[in-house]
């Protein structure tokens, strides 16, 4: 099995790369987003890969973390309906970061933006993973829980009102919780909506 490809980069196409190991061209289907982030080609260029072995095929999947590698792992092992193409057009869609704050405040419609992702793949998504985004939520991870416990309605109502007043403000709710999130660390857990709300714009205001 195939863990990681390490050589120059030798053609790019619509949906896969070619890399040059040793003088082997090496096939690698990637996300639009590990796409977008290869160098030119000649240069030198690592792909983490997930190796797909069918009766009747070898394929490898690259990417450009190991993070977003498991995010695919997660989606093709965990999720009923989600092959190979419908975790790729996801994770073209969102990075792994922005992915598990989707799952963890159970935005649907955020997940479902993804090309051939449908509401009921959305919904199975959000589902079978949120226990799941905490572990790999990457950037995200210092939110994450703040974000999980409002997914489920189980956040404080300062809390609650805090991000809801934002939301309102125009702000998406993954922006909201962020700021609030940064607020309460300022403002103190037993911070008040209002207090919450109005250090949460100064958050967004830097």
């Amino acid at each position: 099995m195939i863990g990681k490809l390490k050589g120059t980069l030798d053609e790019v196409e619509e949906d896969f790369c070619v890399v040059d190991v040793h003088g082997v061209g090496y096939v690698a289907y990637c996300s639009a987003r590990t796409l977008a982030a290869l160098p030119a080609p000649g240069e030198a260029v690592v792909l983490f890969i997930e190796t797909y072995v069918r009766e009747d095929m070898i394929r490898l999947y690259g990417f450009q973390s190991a993070l977003e590698r498991e995010w695919f792992r997660l989606l093709m092992n965990n999720v009923q309906g989600v092959g190979a193409k419908v975790a790729l057009a996801v994770l073209s869609t969102l990075a792994p970061s922005d992915l598990a704050n989707a799952i963890a405040l159970r935005d649907i419609a955020m997940v479902s933006r993804a090309p051939g992702v449908g509401k009921k793949v959305a919904e199975r998504i959000v589902t079978e993973l949120k226990n799941k985004a905490p572990a790999f939520a990457g950037a995200a991870s210092g939110t994450i829980g703040l974000k999980q416990e409002l997914g489920e309605g189980v956040a404080s109502a300062p809390i609650t009102d805090a991000v809801s007043a934002l939301v309102n403000l125009g702000y998406s709710r993954d922006t909201a919780a962020n700021a609030v999130s940064a607020a309460l660390k300022t403002a103190g857990e037993d911070a008040d909506a209002s207090k919450l709300i109005r250090f949460g714009l100064k958050e967004l205001a830097r």
